[in-house]
């Protein structure tokens, strides 16, 4: 089959590889992009999937906290200079001011009332449409309810930026003190992006795809079953401590874990404490842009 130059793009911006060893995974694998991630990788030529949620869709990502718990809020809108509108930002800010009344699902937030007018939520944002002059969405939020720390990365106003995480600390012990290390673990996730709390909550299929890969690694070493099997294990351990939170290296202080981080700082909180969940929103994740060639647009343009 013939293989596009975009598509083999793509291929080496998901893992890095070579343009071609991009093209020969893809011929090898029918054009599937992720059987040719999983090509590369036996192959020892990809390290890891490399598929970035970043993506173009623009706007704002808001939260807000109070004592019964936090929410974080996705508002997307066009064009990256409608973030900087004050109109826009209020509107987030309202949004995730209201989402903290409700139980943060999208469905709730959209039909709750927006502050000062007799309007909902969804209403107000296509209001805001015809006043901004650009398409906007509330593309999703969520809350946790406890003691919960919240971050925002890339901030461009209090409560506003691109990123933003919450952390829930489950303790009996001081609220505060809670809070401090919950927002420092916020901060990791914001760097790290971890796939799931702990193992027992990682995706079981991700989990298998990930012993697949290992096990054609190690067979292709020519090592016995049983040194094949611990090779495997070993590889998975590594897997789960870069991609479990409580199991990654804390990146304000690497030589302790998330989780020991936590256990040492409950001497500051007065008792026991465990990380109950997290979340982390980053702006436009998972939504695809379509990318304009401007050359082709401009020569096509002087045709016409």
């Amino acid at each position: 089959m013939s293989i596009s130059a975009s598509l083999v793009k793509q291929l080496r911006d998901m893992t890095g590889a070579g343009m071609m060893d991009c093209k020969t995974a893809l011929t090898e694998t029918g054009g599937d992009l992720e059987a040719a991630v999983d090509w590369l990788r036996k192959k020892g030529i990809a390290k890891a999937d490399k598929k970035s949620g970043r993506t173009a869709a623009e706007g704002l990502v808001g939260v807000a906290a109070n004592e019964s718990g936090a929410v974080v809020v996705e508002v997307n809108a066009e064009t990256d200079f409608v973030a900087r509108n004050d109109a826009f930002q209020d509107l987030v800010r309202n949004v995730a001011s209201v989402a903290l009344g409700t139980d943060g699902t999208v469905e709730a937030v959209s039909a709750a009332a927006y502050p000062g007018v007799d309007k909902s939520i969804a209403d107000a944002i296509t209001d805001a449409v015809a006043t901004i002059g650009e398409n906007m969405t509330l593309r999703r939020s969520a809350r946790l309810d406890g003691t919960v720390a919240t971050y925002v990365h890339n901030s461009v106003a209090d409560g506003l930026g691109k990123l933003g995480v919450l952390v829930s600390i489950e303790t009996e012990g001081d609220k505060d003190a809670a809070r401090a290390i919950g927002r420092q673990i916020a901060m990791h996730v914001a760097a790290t992006n971890p796939m799931a709390l702990d193992v027992d909550d990682l995706d079981a299929a991700a989990v298998e795809r990930e012993r697949s890969i290992f096990s054609d690694q190690a067979r292709a070493s020519g090592k016995p079953d049983n040194i094949i099997e611990k090779m495997v294990e070993g590889r998975l351990r590594k897997f789960y401590e870069e991609v479990c939170l409580v199991k990654q290296a804390f990146v304000i202080n690497p030589d302790l874990t998330v989780e020991k981080a936590l256990a040492e700082a409950e001497k500051d909180i007065g008792a026991p404490a465990k990380i109950g969940a997290f979340v982390r929103f980053a702006l436009g994740e998972g939504i695809e842009k379509e990318e304009s060639d401007f050359a082709a647009e401009v020569a096509a343009a002087a045709k016409g």
